[in-house]
């Protein structure tokens, strides 16, 4: 952020009027903006279906959190019946009256044409170009536009804060000339392909991961999985998991003795503050909880859904988890095979170790009979080495992901505001 730039945000916070702005209802703003009614950029398109019973037509949908339009399974024009339904227009903004205060907005393009939507999604397009959809569609993202859905929406939660459509339109916003608005939307637009980029990426990792995962360990009634690394042969042995590990039982003898740490499903190791920064959920008491090296394991013994994780610290030297979670190190086995192992193919056998009706309780002695096919600890470096290499690429790019949506955000505030202008020409 450069100096100017910087001056400028301190002088808006202190509602001092940096030269080349004006001070408006609705905030300090460049002098060549205007504000205005949705209602004077924007008129309502709607051309009803003629329904034909033996036709086949594919509806839309809006997903809420402004990620854009889906299509519904194709239905018959008689499934539809009596079902008040209109073509869809390119290039139109368009939105769910039902979900707009969770800013399930849109854009239309030439990919809908032919397809319908149901009264509940409005179309409009702009009225002589004074404004640019995609530009609408940001703008309605900030919170000066979410406040704006929320208001003419009002009502408690869920399907009763229906959309009061007049209410939305004579809502005010804020216009730069179309050329800028074009722009910012482009530079936005651009800024999204990158974080859509990422995390295509992240998604192609997956997938490999799984692949490998499918192919790197027997399946049942194997010896040997289906890919091997070169120079490996011999079949893999079965063994009992307590044969791969060491419980690891101390604990702690005073109050907050470490940071205590929870074990999730989706991040793994994770500070219990961090996790639940929502709600206060630690204990007054924390006495008599495991310690949790790093590099030991652990995994949650009750479960709602019949799955039980398994997650390594990698976070700190030391932390305490509740006793719920039994801790253990590796014992003769690499630590990244083991990981991948107690994560993959014996889920089943999990399963019906555990014990209860409602929540299932897997007992730690049932959990160390259970019988796993090993390779040779050369093999087990190698396999654990490529899922350590995969599973760090995902960490990476998913950094990298929250970096550029980031960057995104400080984009919106500082275009949309008109405290950064687009260069002209």
């Amino acid at each position: 952020m450069t100096p100017e730039v910087k001056e400028r945000i301190d002088q808006i916070r202190h509602e001092n009027v940096p030269e080349g702005y004006k001070k408006t209802k609705t905030g300090i703003l460049p002098v060549d903006w205007a504000t205005c009614t949705i209602d004077e950029c924007l008129e309502r398109v709607e051309h009803p279906v003629d329904v034909q019973a033996d036709e086949v037509y594919t509806q839309i949908g809006i997903r809420s959190h402004g990620k854009g339009l889906f299509y519904k399974e194709p239905v018959t024009g008689e499934a539809l019946g009596n079902k008040s339904v209109f073509w869809i227009e390119p290039n139109c903004f368009v939105l769910n009256i039902v979900f707009a205060w969770e800013q399930a907005i849109g854009k239309t393009t030439q990919s809908e044409v032919g397809m319908i939507g149901s009264h509940r999604f409005p179309m409009y397009r702009p009225v002589d170009g004074k404004i640019d959809i995609d530009y609408l569609f940001s703008y309605l993202m900030t919170k000066q536009g979410k406040d704006i859905l929320e208001a003419a929406s009002p009502g408690g939660a869920g399907r009763n804060r229906t959309l009061g459509q007049d209410r939305f339109m004579k809502s005010k916003i804020v216009l730069p000339t179309p050329e800028e608005q074009k722009k910012i939307a482009e530079i936005l637009t651009t800024q999204d392909k990158v974080i859509e980029l990422e995390g295509r990426k992240i998604e192609e990792i997956k997938k490999a991961k799984q692949f490998f995962l499918s192919k790197m360990f027997p399946k049942k009634g194997q010896s040997v999985p289906e890919i091997r690394f070169k120079g490996f042969t011999d079949a893999w042995e079965r063994c009992k998991v307590g044969e791969l590990i060491e419980d690891y039982s101390q604990k702690t003898m005073i109050q907050n003795q470490y940071p205590v740490l929870t074990s999730s499903q989706q991040q793994g190791i994770v500070l219990q503050e961090d996790y639940f920064a929502d709600r206060q959920v630690t204990t007054d008491d924390n006495i008599g909880y495991f310690v949790l090296p790093y590099g030991y394991f652990t995994y949650r013994s009750r479960s709602d859904t019949d799955v039980f994780v398994f997650n390594r610290n990698n976070l700190i030297e030391k932390g305490i988890i509740s006793y719920y979670y039994p801790v253990f190190a590796p014992r003769g086995c690499d630590s990244n095979f083991l990981l991948r192992r107690l994560n993959y193919g014996i889920r089943k056998q999990l399963a019906m170790a555990a014990e209860g009706t409602g929540q299932k309780v897997l007992a730690h002695n049932k959990f160390k009979n259970m019988i796993v096919d090993v390779p040779s600890r050369d093999e087990q470096k190698q396999i654990g080495a490529l899922f350590e290499t995969l599973d760090h690429l995902i960490t990476l790019h998913q950094r990298k992901l929250e970096e550029e949506k980031k960057k995104k955000k400080a984009l919106m505030q500082l275009l949309l505001t008109g405290i950064v202008r687009v260069p002209a020409g």
